[in-house]
């Protein structure tokens, strides 16, 4: 059944909205783990399924069958209320030269993947990206959205999400060298 289905069941049985929470929790609890810690992740998805659930009814169940991308939009509204956390967070791991927790999987992906050296100007480069582009990139590093998903999660024109991207990317090679191999992982 699809996510559209699901919510339009729920506007008649309210209890089916919890199909949708087992469906997607997981995705919204690892993307705000990431980029807020454990503890605030918590706190977005309850407020990111409390308000997504008040919001059902105006949910575009026609055009939109899945809702993942519809709930990445409201949890990185959320998660920018918890910035500043967020920001210090990666000043934090700049410093210590960590970005990920040790027992996360894709922690041990990025020792695979990249140098220990590449950690501490990638964080340091995400903490200096503005809000709006950080979003966007980390929308399509860590939730593996589309552009289309993008446009759609945080209401804006694909040319924007474009832009955003391309200039996100620019800084985080700037920092980490344009000779690195590790760069063009993060495109």
């Amino acid at each position: 059944m699809s996510d559209a289905a699901l919510i339009e069941r729920s506007w008649r049985d309210p209890e089916d909205f919890a199909l949708l929470f087992d469906r997607h929790a997981g995705h919204i609890h690892r993307y705000a783990a990431r980029r807020l810690g454990d503890d605030a992740a918590d706190d977005v998805v309850s407020e990111t399924f409390l308000a997504a659930f008040r919001r059902r009814r105006a949910y575009d169940t026609a055009t939109h069958p899945q809702a993942l991308p519809w709930l990445y939009g409201i949890a990185t509204n959320f998660i920018r209320r918890h910035q500043r956390a967020e920001i210090h967070r990666y000043k934090a791991y700049s410093k210590m030269g960590v970005l990920f927790d040790a027992d996360d999987a894709a922690q041990q992906a990025l020792e695979r993947a990249s140098a220990h050296a590449v950690r501490r100007p990638l964080a340091q480069a995400l903490a200096s990206l503005k809000a709006r582009d950080r979003d966007v990139l980390l929308l399509v590093a860590w939730a593996d959205l589309t552009y289309e998903e993008i446009a759609h999660a945080l209401s804006i024109p694909i040319g924007t999400v474009r832009s955003r991207l391309n200039r996100a990317r620019a800084i985080v090679r700037d920092a980490l060298g344009s000779t690195d191999p590790t760069t063009e992982q993060i495109s």
